[in-house]
């Protein structure tokens, strides 16, 4: 028995013609026009002005006192000479640790929650959004509400207890509780996101992990500790990184419940009042500055101590 070999012709490689390039070329620059807006609208609205503020942050900037001249150091001298300004940084890593901690446990256990689909689920994660799309302000004015020493809801209900027999000035009283009471406010907030950036995370982890786990004797909480936390890394993670952000800028929370007392002020505050109460804009540039690189530290440190890898 013979085999028949069919012919086969010959495989010719030519090289592309002038209109084949000038169209691979035309698609190669496609993303970077794309791109390009985007690129542009970040340069001018973010780094031109920090560009700005380092360098303006070595100058004496003072329009009691013209001209703008350089300065050196001396803006930073002043910003750690400052008592006041110590006292607000301690006020700030209390606004950062109680936020951080409090926004990612509670953002956890809500993505958790959130996780197993029931009747309503749909809704509730809509309800969940409406205290991070409001303003800060506009939290600090309905919180007045509770916090009020006079017609204040919390008031009302402890006395109604019988668990204080007259009304009881919370705010401005006691540093930490100060500082606790406001940051409870944030944590109102920011909570939504930290849950939805979790639930984000848990929504990628493939069902078939937690069968066999069950199958394998693997109580719930154990699933939780061994499953559901380790491949949850990114986004607690991302939640961390947006709670430290926002609770290290934090502004219109104190002020509109504890105005500029010192008594639970913030570093944004502070930054406020010296650029335009003292009009002294070259300290208030160099403040701005150390604000920005604390921030980036303490957003790559959250980075590095919770995210890891993960692979299925």
């Amino acid at each position: 028995m013979t085999s028949t070999r069919l012919p086969t012709r010959p495989v010719t490689t030519s090289e592309p013609s002038p209109r084949q390039r000038k169209r691979r070329r035309r698609f190669d620059l496609l993303p970077y026009v794309l791109v390009a807006p985007l690129a542009l609208f970040i340069v001018g609205l973010a780094l031109v002005p920090a560009g700005f503020t380092v360098v303006e942050s070595f100058f004496k900037v003072d329009t009691l006192d013209p001209p703008t001249r350089f300065f050196g150091l001396g803006n930073f001298r002043q910003i750690f000479g400052d008592p006041l300004l110590r006292t607000t940084v301690v006020n700030t890593l209390g606004y950062v640790v109680i936020g951080t901690a409090l926004s990612t446990i509670l953002g956890i256990a809500m993505a958790v929650t959130l996780q197993h689909r029931f009747a309503g689920r749909s809704v509730l994660i809509a309800i969940l959004v409406l205290p991070w799309a409001l303003p800060g302000v506009v939290e600090g004015i309905v919180w007045t509400g509770i916090w009020d020493a006079n017609t204040g809801l919390l008031n009302s209900v402890l006395t109604s207890l019988h668990l204080i027999d007259h009304y009881q000035v919370f705010l401005g009283q006691h540093r930490w509780l100060t500082i606790f009471l406001i940051e409870i406010v944030q944590v109102w907030q920011i909570t939504p996101l930290s849950a939805l950036l979790v639930l984000a995370a848990l929504q990628n982890i493939p069902g078939d992990l937690y069968e066999s786990a069950r199958l394998d004797g693997c109580s719930g909480p154990q699933a939780f500790r061994r499953i559901t936390l380790p491949l949850a890394r990114p986004g607690i993670a991302i939640a961390m990184v947006q709670a430290v952000i926002t609770t290290l800028n934090v502004f219109d929370q104190p002020y509109v419940l504890n105005g500029a007392a010192s008594t639970a002020s913030s570093v944004m505050i502070q930054t406020y009042l010296v650029s335009f109460q003292n009009l002294n804009f070259g300290e208030g540039y160099a403040l701005s500055l150390l604000v920005t690189v604390a921030t980036l530290v303490l957003s790559l440190g959250a980075v590095k101590l919770v995210y890891r890898r993960v692979e299925y």
